[in-house]
């Protein structure tokens, strides 16, 4: 069809097309918007603040004897990485916020606190474990490093013969 003077008729999509097409995109950009819900959130954070216990632990006890060497900085990070399943580069932030927490650390009560009442028995003796392994990282074990180690490890409420085993498994791995 043409209107007079030979203009031609275009036929145009209903005015709610347009409106239904917008709607659509603004759906599209909703969904592809990640957002958790509480208990993920919870669990999110929950997980963080366990790894970042773990981690300035584990950098107070390479620093126990004064000296955070290349070998005890490399062993956190690999420790890090394998057991809190994450990229080296996540490993290396992690102990990056680690060591600006335990500059100023006066106690480790706050994040043993944490890890305790979080963790079930093993999952704590998994972190002492880990505090051995940096405590050996270096080849030998200062004293320094051994008192804070059996500090946490009464903090956290591993028995000592456990404790003890974790040792040896640690300096016999090292």
């Amino acid at each position: 069809m043409k209107l007079p003077g030979g203009i031609p008729i275009i036929r145009c999509a209903p005015i709610s097309t347009g409106w239904e097409m917008i709607r659509k995109l603004y759906d599209q950009v909703m969904n592809s918007l990640v957002v958790k819900p509480p208990a993920e959130r919870e669990a999110a954070e929950r997980e963080e603040m366990l790894r970042l216990a773990t981690a300035v632990l584990m950098v107070d006890v390479a620093r126990a004897d004064h000296v955070f060497d290349e070998t005890e900085l490399e062993s956190v990070l690999k420790l890090l990485q394998t057991n809190f399943d994450l990229t080296s580069k996540q490993a290396a932030g992690l102990v990056e916020e680690a060591e600006t927490v335990a500059e100023d650390l006066v106690s480790v009560q706050h994040f043993t606190r944490r890890l305790h009442e979080n963790l079930e028995e093993d999952d704590k003796a998994r972190i002492v474990e880990l505090l051995w392994r940096v405590a050996y990282a270096d080849g030998r074990l200062d004293r320094y490093e051994n008192s804070l180690v059996l500090k946490i490890s009464d903090l956290l409420y591993v028995n000592r013969a456990r404790v003890m085993r974790l040792k040896h498994d640690a300096a016999q791995s090292g």
